[in-house]
């Protein structure tokens, strides 16, 4: 007994001839009544008998009408539900990112894309950069954000990447008077308190050589681990900072009024890199696939002019 049969005599029960059957089916007659055929021989009893005319389920067909009725109703609603994923509107999700862009970017992302996926379900962890590429690496999630270094990352051969630079931007009080200036250079926050990542992250050194090279000492008064915490000096006044685009475009998206911080182009360039990052070894869904495309469409949406 397989699918096949099931759905013929399922359909001759409903119908009442194997005629119309067939044409429900787009099948010939003949055919259907072939498939009724074998399934009987399988069973080893007739399922149905002609009395006057008339086709009559015996009531061993009804007992298999009833017991099948389940598993007819899971098949059809399995292949409803395989026509929704083959045409991205279900199907699951699981994506892990690093801080920054998980406070509001991506889940501002995220809605956009599920708003018209009504069956699709979306599960977001937030994780350091390094845990992100471990998580892909170990095939545990679909999608990954996380910031690249060539030089500090090495191919382990567990996970791919698309990579998008972006270049850092600086962020200010409100009130500053930097403020009015549509680029800020080293020399500009020579008297300015600063605000940067732990010295072991690639921005700081880039940042460190950027002041260096303008003859600034670069000595920052605060220090975190992530991006976005820089911002709460910022917003009292307390220092200034070198931050990366994702980080003021979700600051931006959380502040859209009356924001206490303001970001200006920062030269020279300091550049800050981040990367789509999926499993090598675990193939994408379909509908994750079209997210990763999303969200790197979204990336390089930021992706700005050196500021000279």
């Amino acid at each position: 007994m397989n699918s096949k049969q099931l759905t013929v005599f399922h359909e001759v029960m409903r119908c009442g001839s194997f005629s119309e059957a067939a044409r429900n089916l787009n099948r010939t007659q003949p055919a259907i009544s072939a498939m009724v055929a074998n399934l009987e021989q399988e069973l080893g009893y007739k399922l149905f008998i002609r009395r006057s005319g008339q086709l009559l389920p015996v009531p061993e067909a009804h007992y298999l009408f009833a017991e099948t009725q389940d598993i007819m109703d899971r098949m059809r609603t399995v292949e409803m539900n395989m026509k929704r994923v083959g045409e991205l509107e279900q199907g699951q999700l699981r994506m892990v990112s690093m801080p920054g862009p998980s406070v509001v970017l991506i889940p501002r992302l995220i809605a956009r894309f599920a708003s018209t996926r009504t069956g699709l379900n979306i599960a977001l962890l937030t994780r350091s950069s390094a845990q992100v590429r471990h998580l892909i690496a170990t095939q545990q999630f679909d999608v990954g954000l996380a910031d690249w270094s060539d030089e500090d990352i090495p191919d382990n051969g567990l996970l791919t990447h698309d990579r998008v630079t972006l270049n850092c931007v600086c962020a200010l009080p409100a009130g500053d008077p930097l403020a009015a200036r549509p680029v800020i250079a080293p020399q500009d926050l020579r008297e300015r308190d600063l605000a940067a990542l732990y010295p072991g992250h690639v921005t700081y050194r880039l940042t460190s050589q950027a002041f260096a090279q303008a003859g600034v000492p670069f000595h920052p008064r605060f220090e975190t681990q992530y991006f976005y915490p820089l911002l709460s000096f910022v917003e009292t006044g307390l220092a200034c900072a070198v931050v990366d685009q994702l980080t003021a475009e979700s600051y931006r998206l959380a502040h859209p009024e009356h924001p206490q911080v303001v970001f200006r182009p920062f030269a020279p360039v300091v550049p800050f890199s981040v990367a789509i990052v999926t499993p090598m070894h675990r193939p994408l869904s379909r509908i994750s696939q079209a997210f990763a495309a999303t969200l790197k469409r979204e990336l390089e949406s930021y992706v700005t002019p050196a500021a000279t």
